[in-house]
This record gives C-alpha cells, structure tokens and sequence, in this order.
C-alpha cells in the first residue's frame, strides 16, 4: 500500500468513526449506503445528506417540485422583475420563480425559501425523528442542489443528454455535439401569470429548457 492509500485509508477510518457517533437511530437508508460507498466517507450525517442530493440533482429536481407544489404559490404573488434592484425581485426571468424567496412572502425559520415547507433535521423534508422543524434552517438540502441545477443547468449537460435519450427535446432529432442548454419556452415568450420553465437540450435551438 503507497503513502497515499494508507492516508486515505486513515482519514475514512476517522471519518466512519466520527459518522458512526453522530448518526441517530433512524438515518434515511439510501443516503446512508451512499455516503458508505463514497471514496471519502462524509464525517457528518449533514454532509452525507448533502453528497446524496449532489450526486442525485434529476432526483433534487423532481423533490423539489413536489414540495413547491404542495405548498402551492403564495395568494396574490405573480412572477415578475425588479428592474431597479430595490425590491429584491428577480432581475431577469433567467432566474427561476420563487416566491417564498421574496421579502414580501419570506416564510421565516424553519421553512424552505424555494418551497415553503418545513426543514428538518440534517435538511432533510421528512421528519423522521418527530424533532419538528429545524429553526435554524430554511432551505432543505434537496432544494439547494434543485436550485443550483434550475440556475446553471449546463452544469449537468452529460446527465440531461443521457435523460433525454440524446435526442432533442424540441425537435426530436438526434443531439449535436454543439448542443446546448436552454429554455423550453423562449424567454420572450414567457407570460409573467404562469411562470413556468423547464429544462431540455437542444441541437437546433440550444434547449435544456427550464421548467417551473
């Protein structure tokens, strides 16, 4: 064994150790046999969670989605910019619509901003340790990557090719290796009422368009 291995050999030994004393009774099975299998153990529950969800952003995406839907939008809220910067509105609709995100609808402690459900424990959306919401929180760790992903998707250019079966999602046509990233529904084309985006990749007119 090189210098190299025994190292890192060392450093999950310490890890697994510190894992093992900070990990409670009940700990989401699949989140545990990822942070297990990874070449660095996580040495804490919170950045076990936190690999999971990085390694899984479609998954992020989709849970996400399910929560802000469950939540529904705040009465009276309409998807719309700030063209001076005094509101803390979006800038552009680049940036994917998120209410609970705007001072006026802020939740507070222990809720998400980008879905307005309660955080609990590590991040996670469930409580599974009937600890109620974590008050020193408000995003779940899911939503974090779902909301990196909605904001630089080209980021996951290699997993949206394999989602969408290397075929265009506009035209249906074979991908080019020139495809890019881009809105489903031109940007010119969005209405402020609906706010909807999603994401898909594009050979003819650049689409990983974005949904929301």
């Amino acid at each position: 064994m090189s210098k190299w291995q025994a190292e890192k050999a060392e450093r999950n030994r310490q890890s697994l150790a510190r894992l093992n004393r900070a990990l409670p009774r009940i700990f989401p099975s699949a989140v545990l046999s990822w942070a297990l299998g990874r070449p660095f153990v996580p040495p804490t529950p919170r950045l076990a969670v936190d690999s999971y969800w990085r390694a899984h952003p479609i998954r992020a995406d989709r849970l996400a989605r399910a929560l802000a839907a469950r939540s529904g939008a705040p009465s009276g809220w309409t998807w719309r910019l700030d063209d001076n910067g005094k509101h803390g509105l979006p800038a552009t609709y680049r940036t994917p619509p998120a209410p609970y995100r705007e001072r006026v609808y802020t939740l507070g402690r222990g809720l998400c901003c980008v879905c307005g459900q309660p955080v609990y424990r590590f991040g996670w959306h469930m409580d599974l340790w009937d600890s109620g919401a974590n008050m020193n929180a408000n995003w779940h760790c899911a939503c974090v990557i779902a909301w990196q992903f909605w904001n630089a998707p080209s980021d996951h250019v290699r997993l949206l090719r394999r989602l969408q079966a290397w075929r265009c999602g506009q035209s249906g046509g074979r991908l080019w290796k020139s495809a890019e990233v881009d809105h489903r529904v031109p940007l010119s084309r969005v209405e402020v009422k609906t706010g909807k985006r999603r994401g898909r990749i594009c050979s003819t007119t650049g689409a990983y368009q974005t949904s929301r």
